[in-house]
């Protein structure tokens, strides 16, 4: 079945006006940005305001408050001897990822912040240094979590490495230890999400030990913490009115984010539970691209049951995005597909950019353009409708494994070596 269509429209809502880009996705975690003067042309030699050294592995975004970025990296020491993962299980046979690796050295997770206007850093913050509990993919990093500000403090996580929050002159105000969370050998993904007082972390675990929980912002005490029956996932939940929706292969499940009681549950995605939701005018998709591509759209505040579902198009890593009157799916070779937000017709389905490439981070979206950043570090910007366009092709110069943020006039992208800031 690729499309069935179950209840008559779905659309979005405007993103937050706000000048930050504050947690993974932006303001409203779906990936839309309010900014209209940004740069659509970019290359090593042209619109590159700055570009600042940043050492160590990192699959996290940039954020922003302000005039500061924030940004976490894993940088790696000398070697450990005789460290052993956890025992991984699927179902009851003995499982090791062959791409699995990390933990032959120590390692040290840092919180990094800089200057916005010029790409100086301000500061540079140690949070864990030692060894690591379990292993990761050899594409992947420790700080892989995209950190989170509320402008006062910013939270960053590392999986069973600890949660941090360190204030913006770069002193620890609290450190939060989640236990020995098991990855099955390919590391941290999902990201940690602000609820008005509280820090909700999703951290589910491959050894049936998963939970939910939420922390106070201010100290990092323990509020509330619901167990969950599933195995280890690495998206992040998303924040919607008074609901906060979590994925996994088999179940998608609505909790009250101030006490952590459960308000519904559904299906799950049918694979691993790598991309984030997104939402609009009290709809929201869920997806997952391996090993089955699997997407469906249910009701915020509703039971649960889908009222859209579709089986091409989606990714393993990046997640799907809203924008206008349309959604769309990209898969990790950013093939791209328009989906109809008020009739669920397909407008376009599979359309490549000029160059086979694949892709990690996820789109953004702005004055009716869509950015798809490859890992080579091109950048496809698509017109944003029921058309297929590629407008143009920028480049960094660098491989590029993390989403790009945007903040008064600016384009931030993470890349292997640097943080680069795009401005006319």
């Amino acid at each position: 079945m690729r499309l069935v269509f179950l209840v008559a429209a779905f659309s979005v809502c405007g993103p937050s006006r706000a000048a930050n880009w504050p947690q993974w996705r932006g303001p409203g975690s779906n990936g839309i940005s309010s900014e209209t003067k940004l740069a659509e042309e970019w290359s090593p030699g042209k619109n590159i305001a700055w570009k600042s050294p940043v050492s160590g592995r990192g699959r996290s975004s940039p954020i922003v408050w302000g005039d500061r970025i924030f940004l976490t990296t894993d940088i790696e020491g000398e070697k450990i001897d005789g460290l052993k993962p956890p025992v991984h299980k699927l179902g009851n046979d003995v499982f090791r990822y062959p791409d699995s690796t990390g933990m032959a050295v120590k390692h040290r997770l840092d919180v990094l912040c800089f200057d916005r206007k010029t790409g100086k850093l301000l500061w540079q913050k140690t949070a864990y240094e030692g060894p690591v509990f379990d292993e990761r993919h050899k594409s992947g990093s420790y700080a892989a979590p995209t950190p989170v500000t509320d402008g006062h403090a910013v939270y960053a996580y590392f999986g069973a490495e600890g949660m941090y929050a360190f204030d913006f002159a770069g002193k620890l105000l609290w450190k939060f230890d989640p236990g020995k969370i098991q990855s099955i050998g390919m590391g941290p993904g999902t990201s940690p999400v602000l609820g008005g007082e509280l820090i909700i972390l999703q951290y589910d675990s491959s050894d049936d030990k998963s939970k939910i929980l939420a922390l106070n912002k201010r100290n990092g005490e323990l509020v509330w913490k619901t167990e969950r029956k599933t195995s280890v996932t690495w998206s992040t939940p998303q924040l919607i009115g008074k609901e906060l929706i979590t994925t996994a292969n088999d179940m998608v499940v609505s909790y009250d984010p101030k006490t952590g009681r459960e308000l519904w549950k559904g299906p799950g995605v049918k694979g691993n539970a790598v991309p984030s939701p997104v939402s609009g005018n009290g709809i929201v998709v869920v997806s997952a691209g391996y090993p089955d591509k699997y997407a469906y759209a249910f009701k915020a505040a509703g039971d649960g049951k889908p009222i859209l579902e579709y089986t091409k198009g989606t990714a393993y890593v990046p997640s799907p995005i809203f924008y206008g009157d349309y959604a769309y799916l990209v898969t990790d070779r950013a093939l791209l597909t328009c989906l109809d937000a008020k009739t669920g017709a397909v407008k376009y389905e599979g359309k490549r950019p000029p160059a086979a490439v694949t892709m990690a981070g996820s789109p953004v979206a702005f004055n009716g353009k869509i950015l798809l950043t490859s890992e080579d570090g091109d950048t496809y910007v698509i017109r944003a409708g029921p058309d297929f366009e590629v407008v143009r092709t920028n480049s960094i110069g660098e491989p590029v494994l993390s989403s790009p943020a945007t903040s008064k006039g600016m384009i931030l992208i993470r890349g292997k070596d640097h943080l680069f800031a795009i401005a006319q």
